[in-house]
């Protein structure tokens, strides 16, 4: 079994999920800085090289790959869930905690996050709140449907969003 966690950008996956590699003593793995390693670029070269569709086609593989492996926390990218065969992946090798978060936070926490800025094309023309407003309304669905359970973020430290998961892993008998 893996805990993976999925939502939107900058609704603390990475983070949260190195605080629950830690209390569970599994290693955190991160499926946009693999498809990077793996690639030699960034998500912004990869895209500006082949375009969406070839960043979706490594995140395939790398979700292949993670989902195979056991006992590790999985922070899947924003966008692995629009992939059907990826959210069967993740269903099939671990519970799957959607973090969630209310677009007016994700995007103060994007502008506040150089790396972000810095490594993350637009996934729209619009850009901005626009874009994170009409993508989370296009993939709340997939979201929903890929999820054994969810935590708000925006309104919690991650600490505290981490203790409410391993909460629900301990009420649910997981661990």
């Amino acid at each position: 079994m893996n805990l993976v966690l999925i939502g939107y950008r900058c609704t603390g996956k990475t983070t949260i999920g190195r605080l629950m590699a830690d209390r569970l003593g599994w290693p955190l793995v991160d499926t946009d800085t693999l498809i990077q390693k793996r690639a030699g670029k960034s998500v912004k070269e990869i895209v500006a090289a082949g375009g969406w569709p070839e960043f979706r086609l490594l995140e395939r593989k790398v979700v292949a790959d993670v989902s195979a492996v056991d006992r590790q926390v999985i922070s899947a990218g924003g966008g692995a869930i629009l992939d059907a065969g990826n959210r069967k992946a993740l269903r099939a090798g671990g519970l799957v905690i959607l973090l969630t978060a209310a677009p007016e936070v994700i995007w103060q926490r994007m502008k506040a996050d150089p790396k972000t800025l810095a490594e993350r094309p637009n996934l729209t023309d619009a850009g901005g709140i626009a874009e994170v407003q009409s993508l989370l309304a296009e993939r709340r669905p997939l979201y929903e449907a890929a999820r054994h359970h969810a935590i708000a973020t925006d309104q919690v430290t991650p600490a505290a969003a981490a203790e409410q998961i391993l909460g629900w892993l301990k009420a649910a008998g997981h661990v």
